[in-house]
């Protein structure tokens, strides 16, 4: 271990970073009233304590107040942030982390209608697509006011004991004015050339270095290409690489390729599962190379194989670690340690990324830890009164069940009717780009035998067969099956996106995918319908199509399913299906007014979620103590269930309701973690 790449140390300006692994900038939208409070302090802590050289905060951090943030960024443009980014920075500093922090203008990478309300600017009229906010031009009074609120907001970073800042350039109001898809101003900042383009970007940087001194370091996470016609080349880059060193004042690049406009874009640059893993390391290793400045990086750099290779090669000095350290904060430790399969894998599912461009926080589909490390801490405390826990269902709730328990020191038996574990998650392998998830069985299988749990498969439990076990917990993680019950008439004329997915149905020729559960299932067994050659029409009554697959996730299917003969139908509702002949004849209707249309195919799908298969939990219910009665408040609070004579009764996931693997999972982490 004292020879791996990965845990030498790193000089950069006056710091020595302890290893070469980092978590870059990102946003994971914890701030309360745009302060990282406790909430943000412990996330970033628990890497800390773990091993991370240089934990990066906030991306995006907002300098003024017209960057109004559109997914609860850190308002770096307030004096009060200093004393919750000192806490924030003094804990990680004991624990032997470097901190810094990403600051931005978003330009018209926002809206009007957020913060408050202020016109968006930017170097060029047009829209960006993703946040469709028209912005203004920027005057010369917009930049006279905009490069001290970059000053202002690094000084204040400096106060509060920050190692450095990183201007981000990348699709925000920097690179807006940089590129010459997006600068159309005339004048001295205008498109007319690349001196011109980068004139905001180096008088900004200038003036920070003037304010903060030479020993505060300071970063530039750009994209030297743009990947689009028109737009910044590799050469070009090159030459902006080049023109950053000049200055004499910029301490590392951290590079990023692409664009991040679209929501296609964005996942190109950002891969998610199925795609390549480091798509741009090459690319990376290039700019080092040429430009000859430190170079930092990360892009779906999912496991400590990549990063070593991209540290032992020479491509970057620091490798970000990223979405993988959501899944596992403890990546540093455990190569220390020597437990590298002990690493809980990022599978690359983006559930983190896609909540948080919906509004919500970023929350690993896996580990329901991050991100709740004051309620939910990381490690699992030992129990003190061995007990013997009995889970039924070996699906992701159940396999957490197990391992929790296990960790807790239980003796742990899992009953298991298929001939091996994952439940709904081997429905989703079914797909090969969504293959990784298998991880989050593979990974819970290991720490479960690593820890004796019993498992018996090819085992239909009955409440008797769990009774005879003399337990004194059961938890019920049976999932649930779908549903096709949806219609007047005709349900017994459709089949279920599971039953395509399973393969126990073939793909008709002219098919209608009825979809009102809008999740992963109907884009899969779209995308399975459409490759076996067939006509397809997916079809909702919602205003928009897929809304639990969310934004990136997305991007996959229809770049599957564009090519193809697929249409797409929102606000009609399947009423009824009947026989016609050798076809099927489907009536249609609407939530919006009376309609009742027909129309012929020779299959119609209906994805209409999951009902709980819990027979066994309400056999053992009045067998139970509690009558599977679950004390929320407890639940919440962390402590632990009322107990009675008896055996405890509990059921988890899609047991209770259909949900999502992340919901499951977080059942069964945050129940048995007190049993």
């Amino acid at each position: 271990m004292l020879n791996d790449p990965l845990l030498q140390p790193y000089r950069l300006k006056h710091l020595t970073l302890r290893n070469r692994i980092m978590t870059t900038s990102h946003e994971p939208a914890y701030p309360e009233d745009g302060m990282p409070k406790d909430r943000y302090r412990l996330y970033h802590l628990e890497r800390a304590k773990a091993g991370v050289a240089l934990t990066m905060t906030a991306g995006s951090a907002a300098v003024s107040k017209d960057s109004p943030p559109v997914f609860n960024n850190i308002l770096a443009w307030k004096d009060e942030v200093v004393p919750w980014m000192k806490r924030l920075t003094d804990d990680c500093h004991e624990a032997g982390a470097a901190v810094m922090i990403q600051l931005t203008h978003l330009g018209r990478r926002t809206r009007w209608d957020k913060g408050d309300w202020l016109p968006v600017v930017s170097s060029t009229a047009d829209r960006e697509p993703a946040h469709r906010a028209f912005p203004k031009p920027m005057e010369d009074w917009d930049i006279a006011r905009i490069i001290p609120d970059f000053v202002d907001a690094a000084e204040r970073m400096k106060a509060a004991g920050l190692d450095g800042v990183e201007i981000m350039t990348h699709g925000h109001l920097l690179d807006q004015f940089i590129s010459p898809l997006t600068n159309h101003l005339d004048g001295p900042y205008g498109g007319e050339s690349l001196a011109t383009r980068m004139r905001l970007t180096l008088e900004i940087i200038s003036a920070v270095r003037a304010r903060v001194g030479d020993d505060f370091v300071i970063g530039v996470r750009f994209a030297p290409d743009e990947a689009e016609d028109g737009g910044i080349t590799p050469d070009m880059g090159i030459e902006i690489g080049h023109l950053f060193k000049a200055t004499g004042q910029v301490d590392y690049l951290n590079i990023n390729r692409g664009r991040i406009h679209t929501d296609p874009a964005m996942t190109d640059m950002i891969p998610i599962q199925g795609m390549r893993s480091a798509p741009h390391l090459d690319f990376a290793g290039r700019i080092r190379a040429e430009v000859g400045m430190p170079t930092f990086h990360a892009a779906r750099i999912p496991d400590v194989a990549t990063a070593r290779h991209a540290i032992a090669t020479g491509q970057l000095d620091m490798v970000g670690m990223t979405r993988a350290h959501m899944a596992d904060p403890h990546i540093v430790r455990k190569i220390i340690e020597g437990r590298e399969g002990d690493i809980r894998p990022c599978v690359g599912a983006t559930y983190c990324l896609d909540r948080i461009y919906q509004g919500g926080m970023a929350l690993c589909i896996h580990n329901p830890s991050t991100g709740r490390e004051e309620t939910q801490p990381h490690a699992i405390a030992p129990a003190s009164v061995r007990k013997k826990v009995v889970v039924v269902g070996a699906g992701p709730a159940g396999l957490e069940a197990a391992r929790v328990a296990a960790e807790r020191g239980h003796e742990v038996l899992v009953f298991e009717a298929a001939a091996e574990p994952g439940g709904q998650i081997l429905l989703t392998t079914r797909t090969p780009r969504r293959r990784e998830m298998i991880g989050i069985i593979d990974w819970r299988m290991a720490q479960c035998a690593a820890k004796g749990v019993e498992f018996r498969f090819n085992s239909w439990a009955e409440a008797s067969d769990v009774a005879a076990e003399k337990p004194d917990v059961v938890v019920i993680a049976t999932g649930g099956l779908p549903t096709t019950e949806v219609l007047s008439s005709g349900n017994d004329l459709v089949v279920s996106a599971w039953d395509i997915l399973s393969g126990d149905v073939k793909p008709g020729t002219n098919v209608l995918l009825y979809d009102d559960a809008g999740d992963h299932a109907a884009m899969q067994a779209a995308q399975l319908i459409a490759e076996a050659g067939s006509k397809v029409e997916v079809m909702t009554p919602d205003r928009t199509f897929a809304p639990e697959v969310m934004g990136m996730n997305l991007v996959p299917y229809m770049r599957a399913l564009q090519d193809k003969d697929v249409t797409f139908t929102v606000t009609y509702r399947l009423l009824a299906v009947e026989r016609a002949g050798n076809q099927l004849q489907a009536t249609i209707g609407s939530d919006y007014m009376k309609l009742a249309k027909t129309a012929l195919y020779d299959q119609v799908v209906v994805n209409h979620g999951t009902q709980p298969l819990a027979d066994i939990y309400f056999a053992l219910r009045p067998l139970s103590a509690n009558k599977g009665a679950v004390d929320y408040d407890a639940l919440i609070e962390g402590r632990a269930q009322p107990e009675a004579k008896g055996f405890q009764l509990y059921r988890i996931g899609d047991a209770v309701e259909a949900r999502n693997t992340h919901a499951a999972i977080y059942d069964a982490l945050r129940l048995v973690r007190t049993v």
